[in-house]
């Protein structure tokens, strides 16, 4: 099979799908793999590198979709990349579908196999391809919520961790899972005062075994989130639906009762956000003021650190790359139930129930 890496065009994106290393594992594997230009110089792989494990080089990403059969990337296709996918290419990658109608729309017009990262499973129903982006973002979460509470970046001013005598900021955390995880980790490695909501009571009692008296835990109900936020100086949102649209737990009304210059960083936008007032922002432009609330909606947070995001996200997507090349996707899937729990769009239908219900579109 014939694997194409294009170069990422999304704003600041600076991941690349394969590795050299990794191209390395696919070409001992008896297959081709076409990179375009520079598409590893976001995090210091030339042309060279590539070349030097046998991938063949080319100008362009109309090149690329041109001479692969597969398309692994690490973010959705922009609407110039969805415009060069044909019913003949399988696209692997992350797709966030529940958020994005039209993208949605133009891969179905294309026809191509469309295996989404943050839908596979394993055996454990956990999201193996999603986790170490998961855990990226969550940990970034804290960075960032702690840099926007500085009072230069319009926050309240407050220092994360306190100082002896001033008290710590008060960290609330929606969603314990790998996200809400490692943000509270981060969090408390900063000797923050944190707080984790769930809705499983079985997950509150892991992360309070884990995290002993370190953190609080909260049972996610509507009106414990509404009297949490007001307090808090820095709200993470981690909640997930998996392929499906998140839910919106924070509401502008609730938001009003919270401390101006507090920030609130929604690591669910990909998925639509978990804030009412979520819109995606980029790195660009990664904040905005509601209410006198800041808010940090970076869709593709793990790109700020592109060298360690890739490296963990190929670690996690290599075996299956290499799966869907050896034996092609409707085999590899038929042997695979995990990997076939990834296919969301393909012969212009919606595969994943999720995805259709939150887009209001048929499921097939």
């Amino acid at each position: 099979m014939r694997v194409g890496i294009p170069k990422e065009i999304k704003n600041h994106e600076y991941r690349v799908g394969l590795t050299p290393a990794s191209v390395f594992d696919v070409v001992q594997a008896g297959h081709e793999v076409i990179v375009e230009t520079q598409a590893g110089c976001g995090i210091d792989f030339d042309d060279d590198d590539y070349r030097a494990v046998g991938a063949s080089i080319v100008d362009t990403a109309a090149d690329v979709f041109a001479g692969a059969d597969m398309i692994v990337k690490v973010k959705e296709p922009q609407a110039q990349e969805v415009a060069m996918l044909e019913a003949r290419h399988i696209l692997f990658t992350y797709l966030h579908l529940a958020a994005d109608k039209p993208q949605t729309e133009g891969l179905m017009a294309s026809g191509a196999t469309c295996i989404a990262y943050e839908t596979v499973t394993s055996p454990n129903r956990s999201l193996p391809l999603l986790k170490p982006m998961s855990e990226v973002a969550g940990r970034m979460s804290i960075q960032a919520g702690a840099h926007y509470l500085e009072k230069e970046q319009g926050g309240r001013g407050i220092l994360l961790g306190g100082v002896p005598g001033v008290a710590p900021a008060n960290v609330v955390i929606i969603g314990g899972g790998v996200a809400g995880l490692n943000a509270a980790q981060m969090a408390v490695g900063l000797r923050a005062d944190v707080t984790i909501y769930d809705i499983s009571n079985d997950r509150l009692a892991e992360l309070s075994t884990n995290f002993g008296a370190t953190i609080k835990t909260g049972y996610a109900s509507k009106a414990a989130i509404a009297a949490a936020v007001q307090d808090a100086h820095l709200v993470v949102g981690a909640v997930l639906v998996p392929g499906g649209a998140a839910p919106k737990l924070i509401t502008r009304e609730m938001l009003k009762t919270m401390k101006r210059g507090s920030v609130i960083v929604d690591i669910a936008i990909d998925q639509g956000g978990c804030f009412e007032t979520s819109r995606a922002t980029t790195h660009d432009n990664p904040v905005y003021e509601e209410e006198g609330i800041i808010h940090y909606c970076v869709a593709n947070m793990p790109g700020a650190v592109a060298r360690t995001s890739t490296f963990a996200l190929n670690n996690a997507t290599l075996p299956y790359v290499i799966q869907l090349a050896n034996k092609g996707p409707e085999k590899a899937m038929a042997d695979n139930p995990h990997l076939a729990a990834g296919l969301n769009v393909s012969d212009g239908k919606i595969r994943y129930e999720a995805v259709a219900e939150a887009l209001d579109l048929p499921f097939n």
